[in-house]
């Protein structure tokens, strides 16, 4: 049990560090009332997730690489408190863009990753 926090927990560490510096390296670079930062992370951890899944790995790269990495990584919580944001601001388009890329693509994504992890042999 306690190897599997250690591994969670590591991964995590990662995941964090890297949503942390994926977002500022995003957002110094980008003008725009769409979270592109967390659009970005949470679309490329779904099709990450879904491969991985896909894929059949073993317990260890589960809880580190998806639980612990892309559990860290992505962030529902963040697309939900953007989303509310935006709403409370009134700004619909964009609400509804943000909430439709979000849900659309990231539904899609994570089916390709697991479709393509099924045909790479482990």
């Amino acid at each position: 049990m306690f190897i599997k926090l250690i591994l969670v927990g590591a991964g995590g560490f990662i995941g964090a560090v890297l949503r942390y510096g994926i977002s500022q390296w995003i957002g110094k670079r980008t003008a725009s009332t769409l979270p592109v930062a967390t659009l970005f992370v949470n679309l490329l951890g779904s099709f990450i997730l879904g491969l991985l899944t896909g894929l059949d790995l073993s317990t260890f790269w589960v809880l580190f690489g998806g639980t612990g990495v892309l559990g860290a990584l992505t962030t529902f919580s963040t697309f939900k408190l953007e989303s509310v944001q935006l709403h409370f601001k009134k700004n619909w388009k964009t609400f509804i863009l943000y909430t439709v890329l979000s849900y659309t693509f990231g539904i899609a994504l994570a089916w390709t990753g697991f479709q393509l992890g099924g045909f790479i042999p482990n």
